[in-house]
């Protein structure tokens, strides 16, 4: 069986977003320790860069993301947000979710192997990042 980081892809951060996040975690570890150290992992393995120099298609917040899960077939489009904008009926998802820390870094076409909130694995593949 591969490492759980042989199965995560390589990600980028904008550099103030990551420290933001790192905040926020870190706050969240009492109350959402799973989530919290899925973040925090993902955070320190992450290439972080000036927002200027991110591409275009990398999740990053606010950004609108359309992946696939490869167990099910199914494609989502969510919008990533900080927890007090999140709305899952408007499809926005909270950055403090197991499938929102997936999320954030990953690239267009990418695969990251990743747990549900059942500790099931996944499979999720980015389709398309729209950002602005």
């Amino acid at each position: 069986m591969k490492s759980i980081s042989a199965r995560r892809p390589r990600i980028h951060m904008i550099t103030d977003e990551a420290e933001a996040l790192t905040d926020l975690a870190i706050s969240a570890e009492h109350h959402m320790p799973e989530v919290s150290d899925l973040l925090l992992t993902e955070i320190s393995r992450a290439h972080l860069h000036p927002a200027e120099k991110i591409g275009s298609d990398v999740v990053t917040m606010g950004a609108t993301v359309t992946f696939t899960d490869e167990a099910s077939g199914r494609s989502r489009t969510v919008r990533l947000v900080y927890p007090a904008e999140a709305d899952i009926e408007a499809g926005r998802i909270s950055i403090l979710t197991p499938i929102g820390a997936a999320l954030i870094g990953l690239s267009e076409g990418q695969s990251i192997v990743w747990p549900d909130r059942n500790g099931r694995e996944r499979t999720l593949t980015i389709q398309q990042v729209r950002r602005g």
